[in-house]
């Protein structure tokens, strides 16, 4: 057997693991004395807690009814004004700190919020519980951002309406622009709107670290007011709050970020710097996940798959690879198949191997090697989209097909048959004719008993694995070549085996 080769495969910074491998999962272990301090109070708190909470929510339910009463929410909506705003601010506000304050909350308030003629847009973050909408009461009710169903929720609904949200809706196809344009025009009333809040992460998270920042809050182009979050208790489960003599949450109040000219311009900027100034001021990394990292959780899990195997970070994989949300959920699927018999969402060589129809050889070793980024001997969903992504489509150039189909066309006549095809694969790859059987049907899709470049070439476009395992094959040729060199060409085999290895990692690093 020739000696495989062993490259240096360098890998920058912008694809190499985040620091916080899953951020929207909470992991929340009690020890049996925290357990047993938990069922003690809450056998006391809960009901008491529960009779009060009913009692507050039976006297701002029609407080909520009356400052909404005929206040359209939708068409040509303008601000609350007069009684309806002094209610909404006071009365309101006051009923909302008595609710939560029956909840056991200790509200530490720091820093100074500014006016919305100062800083028209809140960004709070990180947003990690129900229990956030806390800050909506210490703020003063400023509008938010929020989803049209939230409004038909039975009591909640009505509260909701009194801070006259942005509306979201999921069923009109033009409702990101309309949120946009809408956020926009109030954020630059000059004033007469409320200050717009908004959750810039977009979805909760376990508050392990910030990721990537939606751009609604910064489109607009004004002064945003950054407003940290933290819960010291840690425990933050609804039960669990219940169950406790209080729960501190803290609330800080930074001072505004102003826009430069160039953050006026690029929104993702802008929203990275205020990112950057509140994670330097809660002391916690930043990621690149974002919401599309939870839905690629939530299909991974219905792709019998671990839901961590589907957080890849979408939105960096997305922009240094190019790739669409649709690309990224086939190549899902496509992984799904490959572990479907393996455990954890993680590929062995072997699993590899078998999803291929080949043994375990040295050009299916080195093709491994390139997909196994960390070098741990698997493969994970992340490192797979890469790996397709990076090595295996571009080599399912045409030029890089006709040669590959040349090597089984051996009489030349540009269509391969099953003798043709089992007489490389053995030879290459070591393959047995029985394991040829089943992969050279696949290929002929007409069953004509012969392989023409058209269906070789459809073949490839699905399994983008085999063009890149062939032109590994041919590297490792050259590279045998070299080695059986004779000793006065040694030299030469240094340079070229230097240059073959600078070349396969620029190849690796195409767009990483």
């Amino acid at each position: 057997m020739p000696p495989q080769r062993v490259f240096a495969l360098p890998r920058q910074q912008s694809l190499l693991l985040p620091a916080v491998i899953n951020p929207f999962v909470q992991d929340t272990k009690l020890t049996t004395a925290a357990i047993v301090k938990c069922v003690l109070l809450g056998i006391f708190l809960v009901p008491v807690r529960a009779i009060l909470l009913s009692l507050v929510l039976m006297v701002t339910w029609p407080v909520a009814v009356i400052i909404t009463f005929k206040h359209p929410l939708k068409g040509a909506v303008e601000p609350m004004t007069g009684w309806r705003r002094f209610m909404c601010r006071r009365v309101m506000a006051a009923l909302g700190r008595t609710y939560y304050f029956c909840m056991g909350f200790r509200v530490v308030v720091k820093g100074k919020q500014v006016g919305s003629s100062e800083a028209p847009i809140l960004a709070v973050a990180p947003h990690s519980t129900f229990f956030d909408g806390i800050v909506c009461i210490v703020a003063g009710l400023p509008s938010t951002v929020s989803r049209v169903e939230n409004l038909a929720t039975p009591i909640f609904g009505r509260f909701v309406r009194c801070l006259q949200p942005v509306l979201v809706s999921r069923k009109d196809p033009d409702s990101r622009k309309n949120t946009i344009q809408e956020i926009d025009s109030r954020a630059k009333s000059g004033g007469k709107w409320p200050q717009v809040l908004i959750f810039p992460e977009g979805t909760c998270t376990n508050r392990s670290c910030l990721i990537t920042f939606k751009q609604g809050a910064f489109i607009p182009g004004v002064p945003v007011q950054p407003v940290l979050m933290r819960y010291p208790n840690k425990l933050t489960l609804l039960l669990l709050t219940l169950c406790q003599l209080y729960t501190t949450v803290e609330i800080e109040f930074l001072p505004p970020h102003i826009p430069t000219e160039e953050e006026k311009k690029t929104p993702a900027l802008f929203a990275s710097r205020v990112r950057e100034t509140m994670a330097q001021a809660l002391g916690v990394p930043v990621t690149d996940h974002t919401y599309e990292d939870c839905r690629l959780m939530i299909s991974a899990g219905e792709l019998t798959l671990p839901m961590e195997a589907g957080l890849v970070e979408f939105t960096k994989i997305s922009r240094k690879l190019n790739l669409k949300w649709d690309n990224v959920k086939k190549e899902l699927e496509g992984f799904a198949t490959m572990a479907s018999s393996c455990k954890g969402g993680r590929i062995t060589i072997e699993e590899f191997a078998r999803f291929l129809k080949l043994p375990v050889n040295p050009p299916l070793e080195e093709l491994f090697a390139l997909f196994d980024r960390n070098g741990d001997g698997t493969i994970d969903f992340r490192e797979y989209v890469i790996g397709v992504t990076i090595l295996c489509r571009p080599a399912n150039t045409e030029d890089v097909l006709r040669m590959a189909f040349q090597l089984f066309d051996t009489d030349e006549d540009k269509r391969i048959t099953r003798e043709e095809f089992t007489s490389l694969l053995r030879s290459a790859l070591g393959v047995s004719d029985l394991n040829m059987t089943k992969l050279f049907k696949e290929i002929d899709a007409d069953g004509s008993g012969f392989i023409t470049f058209s269906e070789f070439q459809a073949f490839a476009t699905t399994h983008p694995e085999y063009a890149k395992l062939f032109t590994t094959y041919l590297e490792l040729q050259r590279y045998q070549a070299i080695q059986e060199a004779r000793p006065g060409d040694l030299e030469l085999s240094s340079q070229t085996d230097s240059g073959e290895k600078q070349e396969d990692s620029v190849s690796d690093k195409k767009d990483d």
